[in-house]
């Protein structure tokens, strides 16, 4: 058998490629990380090419990788199996895009100080990277923004966020020329959802493109800082526009029309949720829900 120490050691440096930021992660001295791969590869041959600083990892160094990867993945299905009929223990493993990510955090952690034996692992990711998670069953929930047709996959409503159109709180943005003079904040999927909200608020105009590009952020976090300090404004989710905690400086405007999209929460559909799980999937429902009014009445 494996020495477990060594494995995990392995592989956080194939993450890293950095034998001392591996040894900061790990908590270990440097000259420990280099024992542990010696060890590993004294019984499976070179596992990785060493060119310069860089690492990289060979045919039998992605093999030990996968086979960490196993194990890990039958970890976690074991620790659910023997706690899934236990409601306020284990650990919660929830994966989900940004804006709602920054919206249910402070909530999972609420969550857990009214049940402290209760350990929450969240991760922000893309659509596509919450899908990948879900179905190895690296995490037990998931959230969405579209549904998904992979039948190893069960998808419920989870909750509605309305795109916003966000400027600095002292800018009126009621024409097209008014967009035009201030310049769009742009992020990640911010062309397309410009596109999708202008084009039901200001029809034949000449689209997203045509304005200004003053900025552009890929954190949804700090998006808004450009548009706060009255660089530019952005279109993006209610619940990203209402994790910035300095509301007084930016200001939604009015665009007469409303674009909603569903969100939906995922796990594996072969197998039921476990009782954490399911009780703390209907607490965010129920308190999502709450922010979602709040929402629409800032934006009214």
């Amino acid at each position: 058998m494996i020495n477990p120490q060594w494995l995990r050691t392995f592989s956080v440096l194939a993450e890293l490629r950095h034998f001392t930021k591996t040894a900061d992660r790990l908590g270990l001295t440097q000259a420990a990380v280099s024992q542990h791969l010696r060890h590993l590869e004294s019984e499976f041959g070179a596992l990785f090419v060493r060119k310069g600083r860089q690492l990289d990892i060979t045919p039998a160094g992605q093999a030990l990788l996968d086979y960490a990867l196993e194990m890990e993945q039958a970890s976690n299905r074991l620790t659910l199996r023997l706690t899934e009929t236990d409601a306020e223990h284990g650990e919660i493993r929830i994966i989900t895009p940004g804006s709602i990510g920054l919206l249910i955090y402070p909530m999972l952690l609420e969550w857990q100080i009214q049940h402290p034996d209760l350990s929450v692992r969240h991760r922000f990711a893309p659509d596509a990277e919450v899908l990948e998670a879900v179905l190895n069953n690296q995490y037990e929930l998931g959230i969405l923004t579209f549904k998904p047709d992979d039948p190893r996959i069960m998808a419920t409503p989870f909750a509605e966020e309305t795109l916003e159109l966000v400027a600095p709180a002292d800018h009126k943005l009621c024409t097209w020329a008014d967009l035009m003079d201030l310049g769009f904040i742009d992020h990640p999927d911010g062309q397309a959802m410009a596109t999708r909200l202008f084009s039901r608020r200001f029809p034949g105009n000449a689209g997203i493109r045509s304005v200004p590009v003053k900025g552009y952020c890929n954190q949804v976090g700090l998006l808004l800082e450009p548009v706060a300090r009255g660089l530019g404004f952005t279109v993006l989710p209610c619940y990203a526009r209402q994790a910035f905690s300095r509301q007084d400086e930016i200001a939604v405007m009015d665009c007469g029309v409303s674009v909603v999209d569903q969100l939906w929460l995922i796990h594996r559909a072969e197998w039921p949720l476990s009782c954490r799980a399911e009780v703390t999937a209907d607490y965010l429902r129920t308190q999502v829900g709450r922010a979602y009014q709040s929402c629409i009445q800032a934006s009214e």
